[in-house]
Parts: structure tokens; sequence; C-alpha cells
């Protein structure tokens, strides 16, 4: 690190801002850019307009995300008119695309720094680039090696995230993840351990462990080690009281992890599966790997094991080829597996992908139909899933103040279920029990007892 960067950035009071797109990788990845910036002295800002430092951490799994972004960059041409140090970055997925970054730099000359997400522990030498030489920095690099000790600005919160396998192997026919994110590469067991010791020493009592598809955890490493092994390590050897995973990819899920689930006092009762359709030509198409029946068997062998387990999923309609025989499959299998809630989505072309050439691309008007029906059904049963709480008692992690009201608090339970009791900013961090009295449309409401 530059002592002359750091005493630049602290004698000038320089602050940031980041606007994070995506999905949770990409929430911890601006945890680490987050810790590596304020390790320099930068200071978080109060407001988006007041930042010296202003980053958009892109995402690039959705159709017209750079259209979005385009968007956003624009209306900020004139940001750094009266900052004497102002920086405009864009990092994440969407500029680790083919000649995205360089297409970027050359529409909007006033972004001074693009990087890749393989380069975060780089960002204090683009930042000497930008403010010691007066130069636009960009790097967006190949090199996939991992690397450990990035620092990390968390929210102090009792939950955190933390990686445990980078890319993806699977190439299903619609993802441009690994064409952005690289092949598979796993965290050393003991580097994971470590991380979830230090946590627990600074007041974590849950941790999300983080990959495309945890499941292959451990398959690219020299030690002998598997994603289910890994969990028994880690409730073995950490006092962590809460662990969750995503996402888990159903052709790689093991009876070996399903036996974790009552085995492990940590791991929750709660599993994120994306089945993305019901309807095994679908599946076969999007190159999946696995069938409705196989899915289905998952089920079955979960609540076999944890009969109230709860069970989360993503679907894709409208995929090219999608009939409406295809569809009623997703349906019929929604309504037999019960969901307890579904991210669902209307399939979109992305670039480089096989889905985006494939015949029959289907009606935008069509997509729209399909996807309003499954979400009817996803809330239909979502309302089953939460009014079996009223009446219960539960665990709840206190996470923060609620955003509804002032003198309630909110927390999760080991089923993921949002709950908001009375309470206030002492609780945050505790484990209390609850008696749930009120079902809400998303949420529950209790009292503690």
């Amino acid at each position: 690190m530059s002592e002359e960067l750091k005493q630049l950035i602290e004698s000038n009071g320089l602050t940031y801002h980041i606007e994070t797109f995506g999905c949770q990788m990409n929430v911890h990845e601006s945890e680490k850019i987050a810790g590596v910036l304020e390790n320099l002295g930068y200071k978080p800002s109060e407001s988006k307009a007041a930042a010296d430092l202003l980053l958009f951490n892109t995402c690039c799994v959705r159709e017209h995300a750079e259209a979005r972004l385009s968007g956003h960059i624009g209306a900020l041409k004139d940001h750094k008119a009266d900052k004497a140090y102002g920086v405009l970055a864009v990092c994440g997925c969407m500029m680790q695309q083919k000649d995205a970054a360089h297409k970027l730099m050359r529409r909007f000359p006033f972004v001074d720094m693009v990087f890749g997400t393989n380069s975060i522990h780089k960002l204090d030498s683009l930042l000497e680039d930008v403010l010691l030489r007066g130069q636009r920095a960009y790097c967006v690099e190949e090199d996939i090696s991992i690397v450990e000790d990035i620092p990390v600005r968390r929210d102090g919160g009792p939950c955190a995230f933390v990686n445990i396998i980078y890319g993806c192997n699977n190439f299903c026919t619609y993802c441009i993840v690994p064409y952005v994110r690289g092949r598979e590469r796993s965290r050393r067991a003991d580097d994971i351990i470590d991380e979830i010791k230090r946590l627990c020493d600074e007041g974590v009592s849950e941790v999300t462990l983080l990959g495309q598809n945890v499941n292959s955890y451990g398959n690219d490493l020299v030690e002998s080690i598997s994603f289910p092994r890994l969990l028994r390590r880690i409730d073995a050897e950490t006092n962590i009281r809460r662990i969750r995973f995503m996402t888990s990819h159903p052709k790689d899920m093991a009876d070996e992890l399903i036996a974790c689930y009552g085995d492990l006092p940590s791991l929750c009762e709660h599993i994120h599966l994306p089945v993305q359709s019901g309807s095994d030509n679908v599946l076969r198409r999007m190159n999946r790997l696995y069938t409705r029946a196989h899915y289905l068997g998952l089920i079955d062998k979960l609540r076999a094991r944890v009969p109230d387990i709860a069970i989360t999923t993503d679907i894709i309609v409208g995929f090219p080829g999608e009939t409406e025989n295809d569809f009623e499959d997703t349906l019929s299998l929604v309504s037999e597996v019960q969901f307890d809630a579904a991210f669902t989505f209307a399939y979109s072309k992305r670039k480089l992908t096989k889905a985006a050439d494939m015949p029959d691309q289907i009606d935008k008007a069509v997509k729209s139909e399909r996807l309003a029906r499954l979400n009817a059904l996803v809330a239909e049963l979502q309302r089953r899933s939460i009014s079996a709480y009223r009446g219960r008692d539960v665990e709840v992690l206190t996470e923060g103040i609620s955003e509804r009201d002032a003198n309630m608090v909110v927390g999760r339970t080991r089923t993921a279920k949002t709950v908001h009791f009375p309470g206030d900013a002492s609780d945050i961090g505790r484990f209390i029990n609850v008696h749930i009295d009120e079902v809400l449309t998303h949420t529950l409401r209790g009292k503690r007892l």
C-alpha cells in the first residue's frame, strides 16, 4: 500500500459510496471493496451525492442490465464537478464480459476506473493511477487464483457471508456466470474455518456459505474434502450457532449432505434448491443434468430427514421451446413440493449463452402471462407455509431494528422466516424465543417469551 495514497485520502477526509447490483456474492464482494477502501483511509459517505468515490458493482445475469447501468452512469456525468479528488468507478461481473470494460470506458470518458471480479485486491494500485498519476485505471484479469486476507467491511450485525467456492463448471444454457466468473475454485478448508472463528470472536452468530454451486466444493482441491465434510468441520471446530448455504445444485446433492441435517446442531433447517423447471424437456435443454423425478426424490429425502425443513427455489418460465404442457409440468411440481418461497423469473437472453441462439424463443406476452400464473400459485403456497407458524414458539436471531416500527426489532427463525417483535437495539445479536401471534403476507409478528 502506498503511504502517499493513504495520506492523500486521510488528509482530505475522502469518502466512498458503493451501489451494489445482483446476488449475495456481489454483496459480499462489495463488503471486500469497502474493506480495502477503509484500509486506505476512506470513510463511508452519508449519501451518494456527497461521496468522493462512487462505485457501481455490477451484475450481468439479467437482460438489459447494461442499459440500466448506462442510465445510472450517464446521470452522473457532473458528479465530480465540485470534488477535487472525485472518482467514478465501475466493477463486477459485467466488466468481466468480453470487451464490456473497454466499451464502457470509450462511451463514458468521465469514468475513472474499471475493474473485474478478480481484481479487488489490486484496488489500491488502481487508485494510485487515478489519484496520484491522473490516469484512468483498468484491470480485468483472467487470472482467477484465490487471494486470501482481503479486508472485509461488514455492517457489524450478527450475520455474515463467507465465500467457500468461486466460479461454476456447469454451463447451464441460459447462464452467463461461468463466462464471467470462470471455473470452480475452492478455498482451503482451514482458511474458511479460520475466517469463521474470527467472525465468532467478532460477535457473529450466523454465517451463510456462498458459492455458485456449494455442492461442488472441494472437487478441485488436493486435500480430501467435500461440502458435507466441510460442514461437519465447521460445526465441530467453531462456535458458530447457525450455518446456512447457497446455492446448491440438485445434480450434485449427495445423501451425505442430506445426512448433515439433524446431525449438525448449527445447520439451519432450510435449503435453497433451484429447480428452474418442472419439465424434463426444458431441464434437458437447460443442461441442468437432472430430471424432475430426481429432484422430487431429493425433496422426499430431505423431508424424511427433517419433516419441517423450509425449501425455497428458483424458477425460470418462458425458456426457449417451453410449451404450455411444459409450463403445466412446472406448476404441478410447485404444487407437489409446496415450496416455502420461490424466486421466479421470465427467461431473458444473455450473450455468449447457448439458449440465446436457440429456436422457438417465447413471446414476451406469453412469458409475462405464465410468470403471473406461477407467481399466483407461489404466493398461495407461501401464505399456507407462513400461516402454519401462528401459535408457534420459535427461536429468533435478532438482526436489527424494524424499518416499519422503531419500537420493534426484526430477525429470522432457523427456517428463514422473518419475525418482528417488541424490542430495542440491545436485543441485536441475541437469540430470543418468540411466540407468534400474527401472520402477515410475508412476515410474522409475536411477543417474546
